[in-house]
Parts: structure tokens; sequence; C-alpha cells
């Protein structure tokens, strides 16, 4: 089994937990020992002590995207908020980064409650402009937000507002957010999974889902695994990228690989040449996504995409990696930080998050199958998670939630297509993406956003 630096960095030593052991009968079982699962198990514990909940993971607590992300918690979803006034109207778009950005806090008390040390500390993603091409980038952002009344905490930088905070090479500006934190996502989710456990539910690993059955003539839904089945009043599916690998929910997602490298702790004077104290969170404009961190004992992560779709949504251990496109994300960093040069690399990894059609997060329960979902993050899901388990708690607990206007509640999106078409499209998009930034970069001039490629994507 392959883990990231997180889980390698966690501080139980990832000692395991029992698997299923037969079949059971539960009030509550939860399909996946992720963010989603747990804050979903914690929630619903929270409301109702007396449920009886047990959690069901194939490996271990966080080996998907929650223990391998870039350390990332923002008040942003997968749909930008201009593009959610296009699609419901301005004051859905309102509630909606409104209730993302008390997320943020909820997420930080909810540590501080459980006592979990996940290294939580707020500050800032600045989306810099990179070159002559990104220059118009934040300035148009910051009008997204404005036209909607949502700039509170969000502000424009100039080159020299930018190198006071971090300094990278051939930065024109950034678009600061400072609804945000900064964590570390193994002591996150391995702090949860103890939490929920202290709760009173049970988490079994080594226990892979195998087929979901809902209700039916009187029987109660039930989650066939490979180690006996388990049968509950309410079933939530919490796999994210993995929910592609279900029967019946192959078309849900599409996993779509995101990699990542990390230096070694990077010395002093390196640091002195560079800034970045606040720690803040950092990409660019591209189409091709890039992210960045800094590490609390002074490494930098720098991750993005460029990994291949996989014929029939394919996930395998294999694909965590991705030589060309780790090399590539080493030679973007130092491009990004020169004064990195010579810097050592220490880990390499990656892992597939869940892409829906219309890249919009599904939070839904249906009591006649007893079945629901919390999925589709798009890779913006360590603090959208938490916003996730409370509302489906609320769904589980008392059938009605507070953010039943949220767009995301009750979402059903449309299913990707059938192979090869799925195939043919995602592949289709990775290079004529790719081949966008790289054309825009080269001329100094920004994409037109007029091509099928961006019409395709826009969200």
């Amino acid at each position: 089994m392959t883990v990231s630096y997180w889980l390698k960095d966690a501080e139980d030593g990832l000692s395991p937990r029992e698997p299923l052991d037969g079949s059971t009968t539960v009030d509550v079982a939860v399909v996946g020992a992720g963010f989603s699962g747990l804050w979903t198990a914690r929630e619903i514990l929270r409301r109702d002590p007396g449920r009886s909940v047990a959690v069901v993971e194939a490996e271990v607590a966080g080996f998907g995207a929650s223990g391998r992300n870039g350390a990332w918690a923002t008040a942003t979803l997968g749909t930008s908020a201009a593009e959610l006034a296009r699609r419901y109207s301005p004051a859905t778009a309102r509630a909606t980064i409104q209730a993302m950005r008390a997320t943020i806090d909820e997420l930080i008390s909810a540590c501080e409650q459980d006592g979990i040390d996940a290294g939580l500390q707020r500050t800032s993603v600045l989306r810099i402009a990179r070159g002559r091409q990104e220059e118009p980038g934040p300035a148009r952002a910051l009008a997204s937000y404005r036209d909607l009344g949502l700039d509170d905490g969000i502000e424009v930088l100039d080159a020299a507002g930018l190198a006071a905070r971090v300094r990278v090479a051939d930065a024109r500006g950034a678009l600061a957010d400072h609804h945000a934190a900064v964590v570390h996502p193994g002591r996150l989710v391995r702090g949860l999974a103890r939490a929920v456990e202290a709760a009173g539910a049970t988490v079994y690993e080594g226990t892979p889902a195998l087929e979901v059955r809902p209700a039916h003539d009187g029987r109660r839904p039930q989650v066939v695994t490979a180690r006996g089945t388990v049968t509950a009043d309410a079933v939530v599916l919490a796999t994210e990228a993995w929910l592609s690998q279900l029967p019946g929910y192959r078309r849900q997602v599409l996993p779509v690989y995101s990699l990542i490298v990390l230096t070694e702790p990077v010395d002093d004077d390196r640091w002195a040449e560079i800034g970045w104290q606040g720690r803040e969170l950092l990409s660019s404009h591209r189409y091709t996504v890039d992210y960045l961190s800094r590490t609390e004992d002074g490494r930098v992560l720098f991750g993005g995409r460029g990994a291949p779709y996989h014929f029939g949504s394919r996930i395998a251990p294999e694909q965590d990696t991705h030589d060309a496109t780790h090399a590539e994300l080493r030679e973007q960093l130092r491009r990004w930080f020169p004064p990195l040069a010579g810097v050592a690399f220490s880990h390499a990894w990656g892992g597939p998050l869940g892409l829906p059609r219309d890249w919009l997060p599904s939070f839904s329960f249906d009591p006649t199958t007893g079945v629901g979902a919390a999925y589709g993050y798009t890779g913006q899901g360590v603090a959208t998670t938490n916003l996730a388990g409370r509302i489906m708690a609320d769904l589980i607990v008392t059938g009605d939630t507070p953010f039943r206007d949220l767009p995301m509640v009750g979402h059903r999106p449309r299913r990707w297509e059938p192979e090869p078409l799925r195939y043919l499209g995602a592949r289709y998009l990775q290079r004529s993406l790719g081949r966008l930034d790289a054309r825009s970069a080269r001329r100094g001039v920004p994409p037109s956003g007029r091509s099928l490629a961006e019409r395709l994507v826009q969200h």
C-alpha cells in the first residue's frame, strides 16, 4: 500500500484497525473512512449519541484523497461563485459561499472540541498572476466577487504587495482570499477517526465494499463487503473517486488523478529569499491546475494535474505515480522559486479525485431506499466535507437541514458519458487545456475563453 507523506507523518503510525468479521446490523453504515464519511459519522453521533454507526474502509482511514491532498482548507467549491449565480441565482451563490466561509470556522472549532492536532493555521489563498498572460486574472476575479457582494476578505495585491508576502518568479500580482486555513490532512483524518470511535462508532479497516443494496420489499439497505454484510437503516456512500468503482455508480464521478511532489526541509537562507512566512496557499490562473503549500517543518509542496485519465475510470495503485508528470511538477517548482534550485525532493505521490459532470458536489439522502451519498469535490473537499457531514447527519437524523436551499443538497448531477466517449472526452480536454496554457504563456496573451475545451470546463 502506497501512502502520502501526510499519512507517514501521522502520529499513530497507521496502526491497523480490525476488519469486519462476519455480518452485522447497525443503525447507520458509512462506506469510506475519509473526511466525508468520518464527519458524517461524527455529526450523527453528536445529534443522536444512541445510534450505532459502522464505518467500513477498504484500506485504512484516510487512504484516499483525504490523506493525499495539498493541505488546502478553503471556502471555495469546484463551481465558482459567478457560475453558481449564472446557474441558480445571485442569492444562491451568496448563501453557498457564506456557508463555505463559515465552514472554515466550524472545521477549526471541531478540531478544538475533539482535541485533534491537525496543524490548522488560518491563512490566505493567493491566486498569483504569473506572466503577462495571467495579469488580468486577479482584477477580473475580484470584480466577480464584488458583483455578488462577496468581496469581504478578498483583495487584489499588486506585484509589490505580493512580494511582501512571497516572492515568486514573474509574478505580476495576485487575488488574495483570506477565508482559508492550511492543515496537516493526515493528522486531521486520523484524529477524526479516533474521535468518532471515542463517540461510539466502529471503524472497520481492510473491508472493501463490493455492492450497496437499497432497501427493497421490506428489506433494509445493505453494504456487501468482502468480510460480511452490514445491514442498516441508512447507508452513506462517502468514497469520492472510488464511487466510480461500485456497481451502479460508475458514471457518477470521473476519477481524475492529481499528483504531488514534496521537497526536503528548506534552509533558512533560502526562506529569507522567498519569504512566505504566512504559509499562504498558492496557485496560478492556469487551466492545468497547480497548487502549493508550505508545511510546518519548512518543506514545499507542489501539486498539479497532468496524469492521464484511464479507460473505464480505472483506479489502480500503480497510477498513484506518473514519472513524466512528477518530473514536470519538480521543474515547475524550480521555475516558481529559482532559489530552490538544487533542493532535494523527498516524496512524490498522487491519487484520484472525484469530478462530477457539472463540477458541483452532491449531498443527498433518499429515505425510500435508505441510501445517501456525499461526493464530487473536484479536489476542494478538505473544508467542504465538514459541511457535507453536517448536512448528511441532518438529513438522516431529522429529515431536514437548515442548508436545504444550497444547490448541493439533494443535487443529482448528470452522469458522465459511457465509454469510449468518456475516455475520448477526458483525454481531449487534458491535451487541449495543456496546449492552451502553453500557447498563452508563449504569446503572453490570456486564453480567449471561446475554445470548445474552455466552454466544456466552464465552472
